[in-house]
This record gives C-alpha cells, structure tokens and sequence, in this order.
C-alpha cells in the first residue's frame, strides 16, 4: 500500500496552498489553482487519515518508538473519518500493548470499541487484545468473558483467526498464563477494513 511520507505531505499542503495564493495574487486565479488543488487535495487526505497507516507500517517493522512518534502527528483526530477514529484509538492501544502498559492498553482500546471501527476484523482484534489485558492481570474470568463477546464476531482476517483459535486453547487450560506477546495482527499494525478498498487520498 502506498502512503506518501508525512513530512512530504505537510510539504505540499503548505507549499501547494501559500504557493496557490502567490500565484493567484499576481498571476490570476488559473495559474495558481492547480497548486491550491494539491495543497487543499493533501490536506483533506491528511485530516480524514492522520498517520494510521504509516504509523501501523512502521509497527509491522516493530519500530515501536517510530511508530508511536508518528501517530502523535495526527494533530486532529476528531476530524478522522468513522472507523478511522476507533483505529487511531486501537492502534494508541497496540502500542501501549507493546510497552506492557496495560492500564493505559486497556483505556485506549475500550474507546476504540466506543468510537467505532471499521469492520469486524479490527472489532476482534480489539477485543482480543482486551482478552490479552485481562490474562495479563491473572484475570481469567474477565478474560473469558470478553472472548466470549469476540467469538460472536465474523472474523476473516487469516492471522486473526489463528491467534483466537491459540488463545482459545490456552483459555481452556485453566490457570495457564497466556502469552501476551499474540496481540493485535501480530504486531503488524492495523489497516482498517482488511483487504477492502481504501480512500485514494494518502
């Protein structure tokens, strides 16, 4: 999937609207529209998607700090687009996941489910690794529950599938510490809507 770099981005919204209006101002409307087209085109991308998908390209090559660096520069995500928003919350969860910090975990992956997610794919991810967050306190019986919750769901994401049949398994060994490694899409990131077609605007 091709994401155009950030700061290439933030590059051409500036360029292309403060160029656009130069233009315009002492050349005429005509000559500065096109840069204005491609200044306002990657801004609108900008705020609909944030740093998502480069942010859970950067985890799928397990540069954590990276990856949490670049999700901070989605200065607005009350603007992303519906089930964008639960992702940015889901994916501020993975990475507190990766940190072991599972209080934190756990707040950002409810507001994810709060806030809406895309397909049921990112639903069971999200709620696996809220099963993970309850292992991780020896609280077999919330984890239970909360599993419970996610095998109602209609997952098709392959890799998904595996990690809830291997959680499934050790769920049934009573008292047996789940390993809290198998988190979200094996700490590949989030792509919202699997293999759906993406908004064009990147």
């Amino acid at each position: 999937m091709f994401v155009i770099n950030i700061y290439l981005r933030f590059a051409l919204i500036v360029g292309g609207i403060l160029g656009g209006i130069l233009l315009w101002a002492v050349f005429g409307f005509w000559y500065g529209f096109p840069f204005l087209l491609v200044g306002i085109i990657m801004l609108a991308g900008y705020l609909m998607l944030g740093t998502i998908l480069s942010s859970n390209q950067l985890m799928g090559q397990q540069q954590i700090a990276e990856a949490e660096a670049r999700l901070k520069m989605t200065y607005f995500p009350k603007l992303l687009l519906v089930g964008y928003k639960g992702v940015y919350y889901m994916t501020h969860g993975a990475l507190a996941m990766q940190k072991r910090d599972f209080v934190t975990a756990e707040v950002w992956l409810k507001q994810a489910l709060v806030a809406g997610l895309p397909s049921e794919n990112e639903r069971g991810a999200a709620m696996l690794q809220l099963v993970m967050v309850a292992a991780a306190r020896n609280n077999v019986k919330a984890a239970q529950s909360q599993f419970a919750e996610l095998k109602k769901l209609h997952i098709t994401e392959p890799m998904l599938k595996d990690q809830i049949k291997e959680v499934e398994k050790q769920l049934k060994q009573a008292g047996q510490a789940m390993n809290p490694s198998m988190m979200g899409l094996g700490g590949k990131g989030f792509r919202p809507g699997g293999k759906r077609r993406q908004p064009k605007m990147r």
